[in-house]
């Protein structure tokens, strides 16, 4: 998969408008300024008409599929076409099905769920705790990092010709990196593992934000994604794709919605009839509005221009490479290397600098919102810093003071929403804080780097040697 970007003019997309984009916050060193939401990878801003929807339709809210009143009947012509307006989105196939979840962890711990009881699964250890642990009662195959799109390929068909007994298979693999926002060779992958009678699941939940994701195009089995970082509120998440090992499994969850038919046995049990639609895994009264948030994201982006969209977020990507490249201090992480390409998605270190500080010092000088940790991709992150496996540090939580190293990175994200002004103060804010240091003081409160009560620091110009 490469991301495209002839013949499409950036300057003709101005940035979608989100919630959110005129909130002042205020700075330790005085005064306010406009919030820059540059933590996108962990949730997006909601996109304005998908707000100006949902509150179009919260007066005629109702529950589905079970009443006869008419705001009923209303809400679940809205949430069954929410269902197809998804599954268009992401090029279903006739037969596949889209069942809503909570999220894509929610999605792939239902796919988990499913699978055959002898089924293998193979996953990267690159992966997002999302994909990377649901696969509890199966046999599970953890392959050390790719260092190159082909390597991804080799590695994949080493491990599954390796396989014995030859049985149900199922790889697992991101689109882009939640770290690195590196683009996966997908459509390969789906080809090594459909030549070894494999099926793949495709953890969408950065790529879908920023790039077409086509279940049919990419040849995937199942695709996985989440509302709250595709511009919509939190809640809501989707797992589209074939039927049958759903179709097999037991419910998800039991209860109302998932039944068609419950009756008591002569023996004094109950017989239950699961329905084998997706409603199998949707017991329990949906959230309908989250459901509707998604499917208003899909067809906003889709309306605005997908292509252009792409184009747009790949000059940003491309200034902030080339701004973090002239502070030599600063180190991009990367598996695939400088060339390879990536969604708006990018994690770094800056020497001398512990990770949380750093991002501390970006939000109360600068109000600029970034995220430091190992981004609940603990073994990537290890990986990419050249740290033991077994080195502490937790994900949000560093232990090491201020000025101290971490092995923690800082990871700036941004998409459809995001204007030119904070993609060239969060640059600016890099280099002075590189160059001058920063201009309070910070402590350690609750394993988080907080500014200090005690005021300004005693700044000290930094060695940019």
């Amino acid at each position: 998969m490469s991301v495209s970007t002839a013949a499409l003019d950036p300057s003709v997309c101005a940035p979608l408008p989100v919630l959110g984009q005129d909130v002042t916050v205020p700075l330790v060193t005085g005064g306010e300024v406009t919030y820059a939401a540059l933590d996108y990878a962990a949730s997006a801003p909601a996109l304005q008409r998908v707000w100006d929807d949902v509150a179009a339709y919260a007066p005629y809210y109702g529950s589905v599929h079970r009443g006869a009143g008419y705001l009923s009947q209303l809400s679940t012509d809205l949430f069954e076409n929410s269902r197809r307006m998804v599954a268009e989105f992401l090029g279903c196939r006739a037969d596949d099905q889209v069942v809503f979840t909570r999220s894509t962890t929610d999605s792939l711990n239902l796919l988990a769920a499913a699978i055959p009881a002898d089924c293998q699964v193979f996953v990267y250890e690159t992966e997002h705790h999302a994909s990377l642990l649901p696969w509890r009662d199966a046999q599970v195959t953890y392959l050390n990092a790719p260092r190159t799109p082909g390597q991804a390929v080799e590695t994949l068909e080493r491990a599954l010709a390796d396989r014995a007994p030859y049985g149900p298979a199922l790889v697992c693999v991101t689109g882009a990196s939640n770290v690195t926002g590196e683009l996966w060779p997908v459509r390969e992958l789906a080809a090594a593992a459909h030549a070894h009678g494999a099926r793949i699941v495709l953890d969408a939940a950065q790529l879908a934000p920023h790039h077409p994701v086509d279940i049919a195009e990419l040849d995937v089995d199942w695709v996985a994604f989440s509302g709250h970082k595709l511009y919509a509120p939190f809640g809501s998440g989707v797992l589209a794709g074939r039927a049958d090992w759903l179709r097999a499994a037991e419910p998800y969850l039991a209860g109302g919605g998932a039944s068609r038919k419950v009756a008591r046995r002569a023996d004094g049990g109950v017989e239950v009839d699961w329905h084998t639609t997706a409603a199998r895994h949707e017991a329990g009264s949906p959230n309908v509005i989250g459901v509707y948030s998604i499917a208003s994201a899909c067809k906003a982006l889709t309306e605005a221009g997908f292509g252009t969209l792409v184009a747009r977020e790949q000059e940003l990507v491309r200034r902030v490479r080339e701004g973090l490249a002239d502070v030599p201090e600063v180190r991009v992480l990367s598996l695939f290397g400088d060339d390879a390409p990536r969604v708006g998605v990018i994690s770094f270190v800056v020497r001398g600098w512990n990770s949380s500080h750093f991002a501390a010092a970006l939000s109360a000088e600068y109000g600029i919102g970034v995220r430091d940790g190992l981004f609940c991709a603990h073994p990537l992150v290890r990986t990419l810093l050249g740290s033991d496996p077994q080195d502490p540090g937790e994900c949000g939580a560093p232990e090491a003071e201020p000025g101290e190293r971490s092995l923690n990175a800082i990871r700036v994200s941004f998409g459809a929403g995001t204007p030119d002004e904070h993609i060239e103060r969060f640059l600016r804010a890099v280099t002075e804080l590189v160059r001058e240091g920063a201009r309070w003081k910070y402590r350690t409160e609750d394993g988080r780097c907080v500014p200090d009560r005690g005021g300004i620091a005693q700044v000290q110009v930094r060695e940019t040697s």
